[in-house]
């Protein structure tokens, strides 16, 4: 039984990461979303919130769950099972940073893969920081335009 892992701080969770899941979902037997929690970053939503979100976008995708993790996203793979990371990819500067990390993750379990995910191109402007942004100044976000 094949398990992806994707993980992300998904403060929020957008459409452009909703996109991305849906399209890999069906590949996988199962696809973990998991909202990674950095102890030292400030969240805008608390885990519960962004957890919720994404079970309430993820509806209808029944190989799909939510789940939560501290700590090495390599150790949480391990802990479920999962033989693939899922990075979502909106240009260069994310591909860059991305390769590193998928490079540290490699060195630490080389039989754990990373599979790059270009954004659609509707999405490839969509973040979480212009969605706390727009939230912020007008009380209103993309997030809502579920690609379902």
């Amino acid at each position: 039984m094949a398990t992806a892992l994707f993980p992300g701080s998904f403060d929020p969770f957008t459409a452009g990461h909703e996109a991305v899941a849906r399209r890999i979902a069906p590949l996988f037997d199962s696809l973990v979303i998991a909202v990674g929690v950095n102890t030292e970053k400030h969240y805008h939503f608390t885990i519960e919130q962004r957890m919720q979100r994404i079970a309430d976008m993820m509806q209808g995708c029944p190989n799909v769950r939510v789940s939560h993790y501290e700590g090495m996203t390599i150790d949480f793979c391990h802990n479920i099972g999962a033989t693939v990371i899922i990075r979502g990819i909106r240009n260069t500067a994310d591909f860059e940073y991305e390769q590193m990390v998928a490079a540290v993750n490699r060195s630490q379990d080389s039989a754990i893969e990373t599979l790059f995910v270009m954004a659609d191109p509707e999405h490839q402007n969509i973040s979480s920081t212009l969605e706390r942004e727009l939230l912020a100044h007008s009380g209103t976000t993309v997030i809502n335009q579920h690609t379902s």
